[in-house]
């Protein structure tokens, strides 16, 4: 099983705490459908978006930042430290 993970600020909360926070926002928006602001603003915080890194689902917070529109869950690539395999060159000409 994939953890929920919570970041505020960047900072990656507990799994108690990110689960805790991943129950309500379940709850509210199930109450509240697409109202990421009232939920951020019902946890003391500024914004609130989820997003897919890799196969994990994550709600990214922020006590700062300003809230932006719901849309689709953004996906972030998840750096396994693997390099890029390089490009094979297409010949020119014919």
């Amino acid at each position: 099983m994939t953890a929920l993970r919570v970041l505020v600020d960047g900072v990656a909360l507990s799994d108690d705490e990110a689960r805790a926070i991943w129950r309500r926002f379940s709850v509210w928006m199930d109450a509240n459908v697409g109202d990421l602001a009232g939920f951020a603003r019902s946890e003391g915080l500024a914004s609130l978006h989820p997003e897919m890194h890799g196969t994990s689902a994550v709600l990214v917070a922020s006590r700062s930042a300003s809230q932006r529109p719901y849309t689709t869950a953004a996906k972030k690539r998840v750096d396994s430290g693997a390099r890029p395999k390089p490009r094979r060159k297409v010949p020119s000409g014919g």
